[in-house]
């Protein structure tokens, strides 16, 4: 299985072929609690990395989800309409939120897990 990688906003991805695969790190999925609805984006849409791409609602609060990377959505986990509980149960499996074809390079500062869990202990 390819590594992931991690934004400071929470997300991770892997590479999957062609494309990466994008979901919220279980960080995130712990501090938002209960999730029960997760808001998707449409397949085809064209996106910046950085820009808020769907949203995950939990019994605690709404939040942006961020495009970690420039591209083209290709498929959304539409399990999670009907199973939104997949994102705590299983945030970097089954709890995937869509996938997105690159057109740009990579950023550079997405992290590896070692830098992702120094930057959560910053943040603590």
């Amino acid at each position: 299985m390819t590594a992931l990688k991690f934004t400071k906003d929470h997300e991770w991805l892997r590479e999957d072929g062609e494309v990466f695969v994008v979901g919220i790190t279980d960080h995130a999925q712990t501090a938002l609690g209960d999730v029960v609805f997760v808001d998707l984006p449409e397949v085809g849409r064209e996106v910046t990395a950085g820009e808020a791409i769907a949203v995950v609602e939990s019994v605690k609060a709404a939040s942006d989800v961020y495009a970690p990377i420039t591209g083209t959505v290709t498929e959304v986990n539409a399990a999670l309409t009907d199973d939104p509980a997949r994102v705590n149960a299983d945030p970097t499996g089954e709890g995937w939120f869509f996938k997105i074809q690159p057109s740009a390079p990579l950023p550079a500062d997405l992290l590896d897990s070692e830098g992702y869990n120094a930057f959560l202990e910053t943040i603590a």
